[in-house]
């Protein structure tokens, strides 16, 4: 029963990564050809050079998450308490603008946040902000991009926990004297968890190794990790470098997320989401 999941894991996961680690160790050059020598300095090198947009990229990843999660969750609980017959079409209009490529919505937010854009420079004419006032290549333009594009990553696992909450969990609440906020505290928002935790997994990983949103509304000061990959890949041919952070940059993520399950209580929340 298990097998066809064991084979798309060894197609689609352990055979990559089996070729990106031997590739990371691999020496040589596009033009003389790669060989593979063992060299682990490699892992060193890369770390101390890009150290720096490593951090930056888990602080925005988990920066968009949070807000994800800000925006997401009421969005969840109002569609699934408040929306009614009309659920399907409140999802369908909030999946509508991902019917667009990815970087096609990214590059619609640089057109509107542009300095004399069709948001900014009405502002700046009627004098209301500075001049000089700008969002592009600030961290605030990335995450606000990295938040937008992963919203759904976040709403819909939410959803989906919040619609499996039992009526009759709730109506007993409110038959014991709890208010509506004692009740979503200790009744809906612990039912909930096993969605936010899906959420925040769905959201973090792809924002923090994102680079689309960083090399369209950002600049040089807020590179992100994604951003170094494709440039030593693409750019400078430098292949082992290219998969020795995107090792790291797994490695590192895979810390974050254990880390983050054993904060919550995985067994907890799967407690949860088998009732």
């Amino acid at each position: 029963m298990v097998l066809p999941g064991w084979l798309w894991l060894a197609a689609f996961f352990v055979t990559p990564v089996i070729v990106m680690v031997s590739l990371s160790l691999q020496t040589g050059d596009f033009i003389d050809g790669f060989r593979q020598t063992f060299h682990f300095h490699t892992y060193a090198a890369v770390v101390e050079t890009y150290h720096v947009q490593l951090v930056r990229s888990l602080l925005y990843g988990a920066a968009a998450t949070t807000g994800c999660a800000l925006v997401g969750y009421p969005v969840a609980y109002w569609i699934a308490f408040r929306a009614g017959r009309h659920k399907s079409v409140f999802l369908f209009l909030l999946l509508l603008p991902f019917f667009v490529s990815f970087v096609i919505r990214t590059q619609s937010w640089n057109v509107v946040l542009a300095d004399n854009g069709v948001l900014l420079g009405p502002l700046k004419h009627l004098g209301l902000l500075p001049a000089d006032f700008h969002v592009l290549a600030t961290p605030y333009a990335v995450i606000g991009g990295l938040t937008y594009n992963f919203l759904p990553f976040m709403v819909l696992p939410v959803y989906v926990a919040l619609e499996r909450v039992d009526a009759k969990v709730i109506e007993a609440s409110t038959d014991l004297y709890a208010s509506r906020a004692q009740t979503f505290w200790r009744v809906v928002l612990p039912l909930s968890l096993p969605g936010v935790f899906a959420g925040v997994l769905l959201t973090f990983v792809p924002a923090s190794a994102d680079y689309v949103n960083a090399g369209i509304l950002g600049g040089p000061s807020t590179t992100m990790i994604g951003n170094i990959i494709q440039t030593e890949y693409f750019t400078n041919l430098d292949y082992p470098a290219a998969a020795a952070l995107s090792f790291v940059l797994m490695g590192t993520l895979l810390l974050a997320v254990f880390a983050y399950a054993r904060a919550l209580g995985t067994d907890d929340v799967l407690e949860v989401a088998a009732r």
